[in-house]
């Protein structure tokens, strides 16, 4: 007899722990309890580009329902707290599974859109800007400051720049109170909720991104 998705036991990931690497084929999907997991690839050159990141209470990787095969590598970027929610249960009878995930899925790719968008056309300090904005709605937090636990060369391999410009627009972004600098994280202030069009911190500056 299955178990209820509400009763599989949760998993624990180190920072930097693999989820899935690349080609692995995949029976469950991970619904993150705690913690940042993110996607990425590496180039030929050793660089490398996060496509996606998953925050807590979101599904990691939902298009696995579809494919059941993990094309790119996904890693915990803190500690994280998952429950692996077996593909063949997510239609368990009323319990949502399924339309959950394909929300999901929607809104991945919506995210998506709006990471080519950035990247292409977008100045850095937009492009930092809009990121940050993007993780304060979705951790739904209502403080007047939220934890990124997010390093400096994390953001780069993110928003395409290098960690070197990535610190000269936070410290920047700092001197404007949008952003307070803490070791490897830093604190995302409410100003960040307003849009890019409207708030000074993401005025252009003549830079390229």
């Amino acid at each position: 007899m299955h178990k209820r998705i509400s009763e599989v036991p949760w998993r624990q990931f180190r920072r930097y722990e693999h989820l899935a690497r690349a080609g692995d084929r995949s029976d469950c999907i991970y619904c993150i309890k705690d913690g940042w997991a993110c996607r990425y690839e590496l180039l030929r050159d050793g660089r490398r580009q996060i496509t996606a990141l998953y925050l807590p209470g979101e599904y990691c990787e939902p298009h696995w329902l579809l494919s059941g095969q993990a094309r790119l590598p996904v890693m915990a970027l803190t500690r994280l707290t998952a429950r692996p929610i077996p593909l063949g249960q997510i239609d368990h009878p009323g319990e949502g599974g399924v339309r959950n995930v394909l929300h999901a899925m929607v809104q991945a790719m919506e995210r998506q859109a709006q990471w080519i968008t950035r990247l292409g056309r977008k100045s850095a300090t937009e492009r930092i800007v809009e990121l940050l904005a993007d993780l304060r709605a979705r951790l739904g937090s209502d403080d007047d400051k939220v934890v990124i636990p997010l390093t400096q060369r994390e953001i780069a391999d993110i928003v395409g720049l290098t960690p070197v410009h990535v610190n000269r627009v936070l410290h920047r972004l700092a001197e404007q109170n949008c952003v307070h600098l803490c070791g490897r994280s830093l604190l995302a202030s409410t100003q960040m909720d307003h849009s890019t069009e409207q708030h000074p911190c993401a005025e252009k500056q003549g830079e390229q991104g």
